[in-house]
């Protein structure tokens, strides 16, 4: 374990210094291709601007025998791309597998400097993290990169979940973490064959109402007991948005298996922005613009939250908006939709216009009042 005062020093000499601070670049939508297949590689150029970031996918969904064509696939996109503000991710395979020493060393050598983010999968604990570590220190500077590539975890394991915390604080490198459902629900023996999203049996039901005999109808004979649908996912989440909130990382949703389901996807990715992730992965292209939409505030929320935010002023007191009590703690809540909407503003023209008419609507409120 490092001490506090070598912790941003670099594992290697002549590596770049690691950040103080991750920086908050949005990454609402992760999209996943495949660089062994050339069809979708081609469409990679097209892309750029209408993702937030793109991931060349080198793990599950590649045959073993396209791995080093996905490989070869990645190195020749980025080389023949120009991504502007679109981020260049690639999911590593596993640390145990015949190829993840092949594909760090392979990509970190030819295209390190375009890479903002290496995904490691089915971490087990901060050792795995420390490993990726020291050997990307010791590539970057082998390469003579000046800037460090960041390290995201996949959540994909019991062990993984039981030390989340280690993980996420294990390197100034830790960009964020996502959650693994599938691999994950294997581990625990869930029992669900579904790649994220609910379950139908998965459920609570009502109390049984009294008949007129004073006995309750456990049957729902005469009063059907309503059923309510729960999330499988809720406690993994906000333990995984907890761990990463604690040390200024990123937490993201991971798949949604079902393309043809949009609205059990949109459902899926909502409670997941709400309880505080950043962003998800999207497998299709029909999943990005959901992915986009549901991880961008609503204008009307980024309206109120500009209207408490000018009305508190400094911060402290209480004040009435709308006919509720608003103070400092209400207030963070705001700033936190603000600063998220104005990082959007930035990149994206159509939302800047959105906010920005948000923001003036709030200033004339506040100014009629």
């Amino acid at each position: 374990m490092r001490t506090a005062k070598d912790f941003f020093a670099p594992l290697a000499v002549g590596a770049p210094a690691p950040l103080r601070e991750i920086p908050a670049r949005p990454s609402r939508a992760i999209h996943f291709f495949d660089p062994s297949n050339e069809k979708m590689a081609a469409k990679i150029p097209g892309m750029v601007g209408s993702v937030d970031v793109l991931l060349g996918n080198l793990e599950d969904a590649v045959k073993a025998e396209n791995k080093e064509k996905a490989r070869d696939g990645l190195v020749r996109v980025a080389r023949g791309t120009d991504f502007g503000a679109t981020q260049l991710w690639t999911r590593l395979n596993a640390l145990d597998s015949p190829w993840f020493l092949d594909d760090i060393t392979t990509l970190v050598g030819q295209i390190g400097d375009q890479l903002d983010v290496v995904m490691i999968p089915k971490v087990q604990g901060a050792e795995d993290i420390h490993y990726v570590d020291r050997l990307l220190a010791q590539l970057e500077a082998k390469a003579g990169l000046e800037r460090p590539i960041l390290v995201h975890a996949i959540l994909e394991t019991a062990r993984g979940m039981a030390n989340v915390e280690e993980i996420c604080g294990a390197s100034p490198r830790m960009q964020g973490i996502s959650l693994g459902p599938a691999d994950l629900a294997a581990d625990r023996r869930m029992k669900t064959t579904r790649v994220g999203g609910g379950h139908p049996g998965y459920l609570v039901r009502a109390d049984a109402a009294k008949g007129a005999d004073g006995a309750y109808d456990v049957q729902g004979e005469t009063t059907p007991r309503a059923t309510y649908q729960q999330d499988l996912w809720h406690y993994t989440i906000a333990r995984m948005v907890d761990a990463c909130a604690m040390h200024g990382i990123y937490a993201y949703y991971g798949p949604y298996g079902d393309i043809t389901d949009v609205v059990g996807c949109e459902d899926q990715f909502r409670n997941a922005f709400l309880l505080g992730c950043v962003g998800t992965w999207t497998l299709h292209p029909k999943q990005i613009e959901i992915a986009r939409r549901v991880f961008s505030p609503a204008a009307d929320e980024v309206e109120h939250a500009y209207e408490v935010v000018i009305a508190m002023g400094d911060g402290t007191g209480a004040v009435m908006v709308d006919g509720k009590m608003e103070d400092d703690a209400s207030c963070k809540q705001c700033l936190v939709v603000v600063d998220l909407a104005e990082q959007l503003a930035r990149i994206d023209p159509q939302l800047q216009e959105t906010y920005a008419a948000a923001k003036q609507a709030a200033q004339d409120k506040t100014a009629g009042k």
